[in-house]
Parts: structure tokens; C-alpha cells; sequence
């Protein structure tokens, strides 16, 4: 579903956070990435993401259902992107001037999609009824169930969380966490967190550390045990 080959990226001060990394990622499969700060979690989903670019060495690759991201110019880029994927973000990004039903049917919008199944994922993060609310009548862990169900609602094949219970409460992020695994084992979405937190790694199938050496395998979670 998503194959990394040769990627490497370096920042303007040449210093190298990733470095001919490989990897293949399988449909279905929830995968959590650990590792410490500055190594450049959030810089792979940016890359898998298209929103950076890889150093040109190595003849780099990002491939998603078997199209390589460097042969789609802006426009196609942005189609895939927003048909493809689902990005669920450590700070929300609930749009605030919108209600939460408009906030979770933006991506049914722009991809021409037939609206209603906005409200079904409401209902299944817990929020039915509060369709009509704004943002700033949620609670943090509530606004990041808004962007749980906005990131899944146009059923995208691949999901993208950068510590997704980063800035919640162990209740609320356990919480969270369980909502999440439920939402993405039945909707079948490749998924790769990002992630510090060993409680948020133990749900996922399988968990990577990402080190300067590249991907390395640390836990198989067999997940009839989760």
C-alpha cells in the first residue's frame, strides 16, 4: 500500500535527520513509530505526505498504491492527497469559525463526496447530537475526536496521527487511543503514528523505533490481544 524507498532529508543547517530509509508498509496494518526527539518522526509524515520533499540522492521514492508521489504535479498531488489520506494532528486543527458537523464534512466536500456520513462519525466518536456545536464548547479530548472522525469520514486508504493523544490527559488519551483503534481496524486504513507514548505504541500491530540507522522492527503486537 505504501513503499519508502532511499529517502533521505536534510535541513538547510546539513543537519541529516533521515538517511536512505526503506520501508513497506502493509494494507491494514496500524504502525506505530517511536523514537527520540529531533530524529524525524514528524518529518516522515511530511514526507509520505507530499507537504516535503526528500533530498534528490539515492533516486528517492514515496510510492502509494503503487503511484510514486514524484511523478504527480501539484494539482494530482493534492487530489491524492485529499482523496487518499486522513491526517490527524497533535493540535487539532478543528477549524474554529465552523461547526463541528461542517469541520468533519470538509474533506466529503472536497472530494465531491455525497455529505451525510459526517454525522454517522460523530456518532461513532461519541459526539451524536452536538453536530451543531463550535469548537470552543469542546474539551481537548472531544476536539480531538472531531478530528478523529474528519480524518476518517471520506474513508481515506492511508492515515497519518502525529502524537495524537500528545497534549491530552492519560484518561482522555486512553480513551482516545481505544476509539482510535476501533475506527481504524474497521475502516481497514493503512495507518502509521507517530508517537512517544508506549501506551499509545501497545495498540498498534506493530511498532518501529526510528533511529539514524533508519526503521528498525521493536514489537509485534498480536492484536486479537488488544
Amino acid at each position: 500500500m505504501l513503499e519508502l524507498r532511499n529517502l533521505t532529508k536534510s535541513y538547510s543547517n546539513e543537519r541529516r535527520v533521515l538517511d536512505r530509509l526503506s520501508w513497506i508498509f502493509e494494507p491494514g496494518e496500524f504502525v506505530a513509530v517511536m523514537g527520540d526527539s529531533g530524529v524525524g518522526k514528524s518529518t516522515l509524515l511530511n514526507l509520505i505526505a507530499g507537504l516535503d520533499q526528500p533530498d534528490p540522492t539515492d533516486e528517492p521514492a514515496i510510492i502509494v498504491d503503487g503511484t510514486p508521489l514524484a511523478s504527480l504535479d501539484d494539482d494530482a498531488a493534492t487530489r491524492l492527497r485529499r482523496a487518499r489520506m486522513g491526517f490527524i494532528f497533535q493540535a487539532f486543527h478543528v477549524l474554529p469559525h465552523l461547526t463541528l458537523q461542517q469541520n468533519v464534512a470538509l474533506p466529503l466536500l472536497m472530494n465531491g463526496l455525497p455529505q451525510g456520513r459526517e454525522l454517522d462519525m460523530l456518532d461513532a466518536v461519541g459526539l451524536g447530537g452536538r453536530g451543531h456545536d463550535y469548537p470552543h464548547q469542546l474539551s481537548g479530548g472531544e476536539m480531538q475526536r472531531v478530528a478523529i472522525a474528519r480524518a476518517l469520514v471520506h474513508r481515506p486508504a492511508l492515515v497519518l496521527a502525529d502524537e495524537p493523544t500528545g497534549n491530552l490527559d492519560p484518561d482522555t488519551a486512553n480513551s482516545i487511543l481505544q476509539l482510535l483503534h476501533q475506527e481504524l481496524k474497521s475502516s481497514g486504513a493503512t495507518t502509521i503514528m507517530v508517537t512517544h507514548s508506549p501506551a499509545a505504541a501497545a495498540r498498534a500491530d506493530k511498532v518501529l523505533r526510528l533511529t539514524k540507522d533508519g526503521l528498525q522492527v521493536t514489537t509485534v503486537v498480536n492484536p486479537a490481544t488488544q
